[in-house]
């Protein structure tokens, strides 16, 4: 009698928890460059930017995280606790790729903007290069998310 009481004990818990985990995952939008889409989630706050993909075990193919800062600087991304190589591609306020950098798991060496830059753009290594995709392309959907990040 005692392990139905502990099971529907234990249901309430999670089901208590679920709003507290809706909370931190983050939006998700569509960006294309050319033919290729991406399901992107937007790091705009403190929070998920410090988080990003840490700990994260897999991520689909055309899945990355779309880190929307406050101003255009020679903002510097790193590894720590990440366990997934992944490759970043700093944009500026139009969508246009600065520079991409490849990124070693848990790591904490910095892979900086060649200029300023006003979002990073974080797949899994290699998938730039895979696609032929490097300075000066545009990305298209990024623009519209720049006041997320304020």
């Amino acid at each position: 009698m005692t392990a139905l009481p502990l099971r529907c004990a234990a249901l309430l818990a999670a089901l208590v928890a679920l709003p507290a985990a809706a909370e931190t995952q983050m939006p998700v939008t569509e960006l294309t460059i050319g033919m290729f889409r991406i399901e992107a989630e937007v790091a705009a706050n403190d929070e998920h930017r410090q988080r990003g993909l840490m700990q994260r075990k897999a991520m689909p193919a055309n899945r990355g995280m779309l880190f929307v800062f406050t101003e255009p600087q020679r903002h510097c991304m790193w590894m720590k606790n990440t366990l997934l190589p992944l490759s970043v591609a700093f944009l500026d306020d139009e969508g246009r790729i600065v520079n991409v950098e490849d990124m070693k798991p848990q790591t904490e060496d910095n892979h900086c903007a060649a200029k300023p830059a006003r979002f990073a753009l974080e797949m899994n290594q290699g998938w730039f290069r895979q696609k032929g995709l490097g300075a000066g392309v545009k990305i298209n959907g990024v623009t519209p998310l720049a006041g997320y990040g304020r």
